[in-house]
């Protein structure tokens, strides 16, 4: 898997990395400072605990480039690689005092990104065998988008939109402050034209046929069960994209891509993720 590393998104993780040094650090490592020399240098190794995909080691990189510009970070995997217990995954060289006040927010950074890659991934494998995209939401850690974004992308999940500027999204509250999905539709293109895609939310047959004589690029089948989505999805007959959404688990997805759908999303795999767990050791 090779993840692109935008400019936008480096910038994004900078500011993060900063943030997060300010508050692990304050006025100072006492303890590092004390019981560390000014000029002593160390190696040390990442080290995987579980089974996994590692991804973030350019964010861990740049955590101690921050904090000691001559530091060499050296990744032992590539980016969404599959990792093992006890797998090396990278080694850091440098100021000691500055891999230790680094441990920290590096591997906070690394776990969590790891942690929503390899849940992705196994969206993905659940889906191999069929035509149907995982897509990720906007159930993101507030100031983490971007990287919460480039995590699935790791994992071989799709983004949707990143934010509300990018995709017209028209959900039930926006329906009925707009009067319907008809008129909603049509305020957007008064509005905006052909400048955005419009994806509008479904939840039954009356209003998946509103969407289809609006003429949407996109229609989200909510909170349907997969027989009520084959339906839906045989009606549309491609006149456009299809999204399934809504208490989507490992345990049933594969049955919902069965349908035929095109996308289905969830944010499961940004929101409700554990960390894999990568220890930092010295040698």
């Amino acid at each position: 898997m090779n993840p692109k590393i935008s400019n936008e998104l480096r910038n994004s993780v900078s500011s993060l990395i900063s943030l997060a040094l300010s508050e692990d650090i304050g006025a100072g490592d006492i303890t590092t400072n004390a019981t560390v020399p000014v000029g002593d240098n160390s190696f040390a190794e990442f080290i995987s605990k579980a089974d996994g995909l590692a991804a973030g080691l350019w964010v861990a990189e740049m955590v101690f480039s921050k904090l000691d510009q001559a530091s060499e970070f050296i990744p032992l995997v590539a980016e969404g690689e599959i990792v093992k217990p006890g797998q090396k995954i990278a080694q850091i060289k440098g100021k000691t005092r500055a891999i230790l006040t680094g441990e920290r927010t590096a591997l906070n950074f690394l776990q969590r990104i790891s942690g929503v890659a390899t849940q992705t991934a196994l969206f993905v494998k659940a889906l191999r065998d069929t035509k149907t995209k995982i897509l990720d939401t906007r159930k993101t850690i507030p100031g983490f988008r971007l990287l919460d974004k480039y995590a699935v992308s790791a994992g071989g999940g799709t983004n949707h939109r990143i934010g509300l500027y990018d995709l017209v999204m028209i959900k039930d509250n926006h329906i009925k402050a707009a009067g319907g999905i008809g008129k909603a539709v049509n305020l957007v293109r008064i509005s905006y034209g052909n400048k955005f895609k419009i994806e509008v939310e479904v939840t039954n047959f009356e209003e998946l046929d509103e969407a289809l004589k609006s003429k949407v690029d996109i229609i989200m089948l909510d909170n349907m069960s997969p027989d009520i989505i084959r339906n839906a999805v045989n009606i549309i007959g491609g006149r456009a994209k299809t999204e399934a959404s809504g208490n989507v688990t490992i345990e049933n997805i594969s049955r919902v891509a069965e349908t035929g759908v095109d996308f289905i999303s969830t944010g499961s795999i940004t929101h409700s993720v554990k960390a894999l767990d990568i220890s930092m050791k010295f040698c």
